[in-house]
């Protein structure tokens, strides 16, 4: 048996990270993702239209680095949300929900005093590998 080997994902048309990590990090069957923002791939700023822009966008972004890693949105099992006003809560949950329709993964959801680049939200995820993608 191959040992598991640790794979940093760098998915292509993603913004580029605003510090010193990775995207995500597939390890076996399993896509670790970073925290991802609303930014806009091209221009790396962050999308206007405030708290759902953004969330439409960072799922956007984090469906891009899951793919990388040869999963999806809807092999996730755990989001973590952060967002900077937690009376953002349900704006920022509708359109969570357009992307989550069934069946969405576990999830916390907390408020913090600020977010990278000025972001309103943030959203990681843990997700797994089907199994029949290659390795």
């Amino acid at each position: 048996m191959e040992p598991t080997r640790r794979e940093a994902l760098i998915p292509e048309g993603a913004p580029k990270p605003l510090g010193p990590y990775s995207h995500g990090i597939r390890y076996g069957r399993w896509v670790f993702a970073s925290g991802t923002i609303g930014n806009d791939p091209a221009t790396g700023k962050l999308v206007p239209g405030g708290v759902e822009a953004q969330t439409r966008q960072a799922l956007t972004n984090l469906s891009r680095t899951l793919h990388a890693g040869g999963t999806s949105l809807p092999q996730i099992v755990k989001t973590t949300v952060f967002l900077v006003d937690l009376g953002a809560f349900a704006a920022m949950n509708s359109v969570y929900a357009e992307f989550f329709p069934q069946d969405p993964p576990a999830r916390s959801t907390l408020q913090v005093s600020a977010l990278p680049g000025g972001a309103e939200v943030e959203i990681e995820a843990i997700a797994a590998v089907p199994e029949t993608f290659g390795d």
